[in-house]
């Protein structure tokens, strides 16, 4: 295949019918070789932006018989500021279905298991956290003379988390470095001196460009009549009752404050936040991803590098901190040409922050009587094996039609990760669907499999 019929292929699987004016641009931008930094909004979709160009080009030079493009050799570093950019963006790469093989690396798990991650899938690309990265690379884990590309994204975000300094000791290991890529969601003067080595960097500006994304937000003002925004919030919700709503509060304890409260009103909600193991931080996406709650109560640590594309409102509970944390917490809607809702609870004695424009917010009256919470379409189930396992989404599809009943209708997202996987599945058939696959085995592997908690 030539590299329009490839490109095609990879849009296919990933489910895009073409790439939008940035994409493109930063497509044509690539092929032409140099370094690059692209400025776009959130939701634009930076990071299907950069993972084309870079996995066409390795396609190509791997085709043409590169000698430096050794199959079994990391050719390309990503750089994200979080382990859920990390895992998402791997599997972004994943979705697009070439033969290019990538793995995420980040805190919080032992960096022996990844190396032996890496040693049996032989990654072209590495995507990883700026201080693993750096580990994997003093240890040896990574054959740093045959990486050719870096890419950092949110480096405004990888600066603002203190990652300057461990950023630079990493390209210091990569002495064969040609290509830098990098990626903001804001603009900013603070774009390290590494940025570009003899040459100055393409500079793709799209933010004012895409101002169109704050168009396809409607912003509403809702007032609470008491301090405490609890039953507001409560009420508000139950007005969007069929709808994802993300809201955003400022503290981790407000968080675990504002969900358990909307649980024991009977909102089918998850918690997200920094001060959570990461197994339950993935869970709750998971869950959220695939419909199987409809609110998710966050801090800004949900405002950016979580690729979610249906969430209809976001509502700060809580006052964002300045004006880039509003535009990153609205961003996470009205993503890929979609139209979404900003709704701001104000209490007695609070008022609009001077970074908004009052006048473009509308007063949102909640209806006296509100919809009662409602159960979403979806529950999602966990089963105890993985990747690891040789096992794949249509694996776990057949199983459940097959020996569950069910159709492809009654099953939705399907995540595989290395060694358990979760599955959305109808919620008026969940119960049916566990009596009947009791015993039963999955690719001839039993395994447990169970409502996640």
């Amino acid at each position: 295949m030539n590299k329009k019929e490839i490109l095609a292929e990879m849009l296919r699987n990933a489910g895009i019918s073409a790439l939008n004016k940035m994409q493109e641009s930063m497509l044509k931008t690539y092929g032409g070789g140099g370094h690059v930094v692209l400025l776009s909004p959130t939701g634009s979709g930076k990071t299907l932006a950069y993972l084309i160009p870079l996995m066409l080009d390795l396609m190509e030079r791997a085709t043409a018989g590169d000698a430096e493009s050794a199959e079994a050799a990391v050719q390309a570093v990503v750089l994200v500021p979080s382990r859920e950019l990390a895992l998402q963006t791997e599997q972004v790469f994943k979705s697009l279905g070439t033969s290019l093989r990538a793995v995420s690396c980040y805190g919080g798990r032992p960096t022996m298991d990844e190396h032996r991650t890496m040693k049996g899938v032989k990654p072209q690309v590495v995507i990883a956290t700026p201080g693993r990265m750096h580990d994997h690379l003093q240890k040896g884990n990574i054959q740093a003379d045959t990486v050719r590309v870096l890419v950092i994204d949110e480096f405004d975000k990888c600066l603002e988390l203190g990652f300057r300094d461990e950023m630079g000791k990493v390209i210091k290991l990569l002495p064969k470095l040609r290509r830098r890529v990098l990626l903001s969601a804001t603009d900013t003067e603070d774009i390290p001196k590494f940025a570009s080595v003899g040459k100055e960097p393409s500079r793709l500006d799209f933010l004012d460009k895409n101002a169109d994304v704050k168009k396809r937000i409607t912003l509403h003002l809702v007032h609470s009549p008491e301090k405490d925004k609890l039953q507001t919030l409560l009420r508000l919700l139950g007005a969007r009752s069929q709808e994802s709503s993300l809201v955003f509060v400022n503290y981790r304890e407000a968080v675990d404050r504002v969900g358990n409260f909307l649980k024991k009103e009977g909102v089918y909600c998850e918690l997200f936040h920094g001060g959570m193991e990461q197994k339950d931080r993935e869970k709750a996406l998971y869950k959220f991803a695939n419909g199987s709650c409809n609110v998710f109560v966050s801090t800004d640590l949900a405002a950016r590098g979580l690729d979610i594309p249906d969430i209809d409102n976001v509502i700060h509970y809580h006052l964002p901190v300045n004006a880039e944390g509003y535009t990153h917490r609205n961003g996470r809607t009205a993503r890929w040409e979609a139209e979404g809702n900003s709704f701001m609870i104000l209490g007695p004695e609070e008022m609009v922050p001077e970074y908004i424009e009052e006048d473009k917010m509308d007063e949102f009256a909640i209806p006296e009587e509100v919809a009662k919470p409602k159960a979403p379409k979806w529950i999602t189930l966990y089963i105890g094996k993985g990747k690891k396992d040789k096992l794949s989404k249509i694996d776990i599809l057949g199983f459940l039609c097959q020996k569950g009943g069910l159709t492809k209708d009654d099953v939705g997202r399907i995540d595989v990760k290395d060694h358990q996987s979760f599955v959305a599945v109808s919620r008026q058939k969940h119960r049916e669907l566990l009596q009947k696959i009791q015993g039963e085995k999955i690719k001839g592997i039993k395994t447990l499999i169970q409502v996640t908690r």
